[in-house]
């Protein structure tokens, strides 16, 4: 952990650095002052106002650690050196649509707003950021496919978000409990085997079916390993085929065997919380249910492993479980330096990778070397299997094509969630759900078509 300790150490502020060596707040850096000599003989400058002001919204990271790093730590050095005071608010991810398409109502809020979703559908609003792309991509190479399928549109040749990150969906799962089960959650089949003799023992499977993120990427998943699709690569709605019935029944009868009926009500932390009280053996999640364990729990953490998603019966393909993209609206106040600071954010991204914990991989493969070696690094041992998820196991939400505006409202109105649990709770059969759900969906793709966006 020496290298990697040496690579955070390169994005604590001077000032941070000092502490930890006992200085405090003896010293006090601001970009283009002028300095003087403390007693200490240590360097420090008088204060001033920065010149400019750049405005952030982003989610309240599930590893809170990010935050504290981003905010105090990372941007203050940034703005330091861009004569910018870079302010950051926060808000949790279920607030971030509204909040957007509220700065877009009254033409005011940030320089920069963080989607964990493609916000394709706000392609009017925001600027077309291919000049920072191709910028970027000069500087680091190729970006990662799911990373262009959830920032390009195609049909208008528009660039309308930057992918920040993108974060790979593994599976938790209590080893103790699916050993004592005789099991493996290896395959689709696996899981159905051993959700019974787990339920029983009071230990149930936690997949959401509610109109939530976690819910919406853990089910689509499955679709996709069953062979099944919202659209194909040419933005054609594709949803009511035999595939479709197959995973939505697949799903019934999961929870039939080995899942509780709270699934119905979850919100994205539910998941979270319920595996790490001990009230559910599996769930769907980026690696915050095992670092929390880890700094809570350690019992928990030692009986908790991670694995790629489970096998079905045509492929194991999973989703990014968040799908950050930064965007930057027409009525921005400083256009060109939120453009400026996203560019520098990804040529830096291995801060990023590093004080997440792990959770945020980058968009450009090349923004953090050796991220293999960095995972096979880590105490645990359990995470180097990332590296194989990231690479073979996870895609863009609108798989093989592209995030569209009608995926977008597609995924942020929870058809899919609603399509399975209409199913489970017994209201229709897979075919009805299928059918119905499939004719909703056609129609949001033949709104956003006339609209000439897809």
């Amino acid at each position: 952990m020496a290298e990697d300790e040496r690579e955070r150490r390169e994005w604590l502020s001077r000032r941070e650095l000092l502490r930890r060596a006992g200085l405090g707040s003896a010293v006090l850096l601001y970009s283009g002052a002028a300095a003087k000599t403390s007693v200490a003989g240590v360097p420090k400058f008088r204060h001033r106002e920065l010149a400019k002001t750049l405005r952030i919204i982003q989610w309240r990271h599930f590893v809170p650690a990010y935050d504290t790093w981003f905010d105090k730590t990372y941007t203050k050095v940034w703005g330091r050196k861009n004569d910018t005071e870079v302010i950051v608010d926060h808000i949790n991810l279920t607030d971030l649509p509204a909040r957007a398409a509220s700065e877009v109502a009254a033409r005011s809020g940030h320089d920069i707003f963080q989607h964990l979703s493609p916000p394709a559908a706000f392609e009017d609003q925001v600027l077309n950021l291919k000049d920072v792309v191709q910028d970027v991509t000069k500087k680091l190479g190729p970006m990662k496919g799911l990373a262009r399928r959830s920032t390009y549109n195609p049909k208008t040749k528009k660039w309308f978000g930057m992918a920040d990150n993108y974060v790979p969906d593994p599976v938790h799962y209590r080893r103790d409990w699916w050993g004592e089960a005789g099991v493996r959650p290896t395959t689709w089949d696996n899981v159905l085997k051993g959700a019974a003799k787990l339920k029983a023992d009071g230990h149930p499977i936690g997949i959401g079916m509610s109109n939530e993120l976690d819910s919406n990427m853990a089910l689509i998943a499955l679709m996709q390993c069953f062979g099944a699709y919202i659209q194909n690569a040419d933005a054609q709605v594709t949803l009511n085929t035999k595939q479709t019935r197959d995973a939505v029944q697949y799903m019934a009868n999961l929870y039939r065997r080995g899942m509780t009926s709270d699934v119905f009500a979850w919100v994205p932390a539910s998941n979270n919380n319920a595996f790490l009280a001990g009230r559910i053996s599996l769930a769907f999640n980026a690696i915050s249910i095992l670092r929390t364990a880890e700094g809570q729990n350690p019992t928990l953490a030692g009986n908790t492993a991670i694995l790629p998603i489970p096998r079905g019966p045509k492929q194991a393909l999973g989703l990014e479980h968040v799908m950050g993209v930064h965007t930057i609206w027409k009525f921005a106040q400083e256009k060109a330096l939120a453009k400026k600071y996203i560019r520098d954010q990804q040529l830096q991204y291995i801060g990023h990778f590093l004080n997440s914990k792990f959770y945020n991989f980058p968009a450009w493969p090349k923004a953090v070397p050796n991220i293999k070696k960095k995972l096979q690094r880590d105490p645990s041992g359990k995470y180097a299997v990332l590296d194989r998820i990231s690479r073979t196991a996870t895609t863009n939400v609108g798989f093989p094509g592209y995030s569209n505006a009608a995926i977008d409202e597609v995924f942020n109105t929870f058809l899919i969630p609603q399509m399975f649990a209409q199913v489970a709770q017994g209201n229709k059969s897979a075919a009805e759900s299928v059918r119905d759900t499939t004719s909703e969906v056609r129609r949001i793709f033949r709104k956003w078509r006339g609209r000439g966006k897809i």
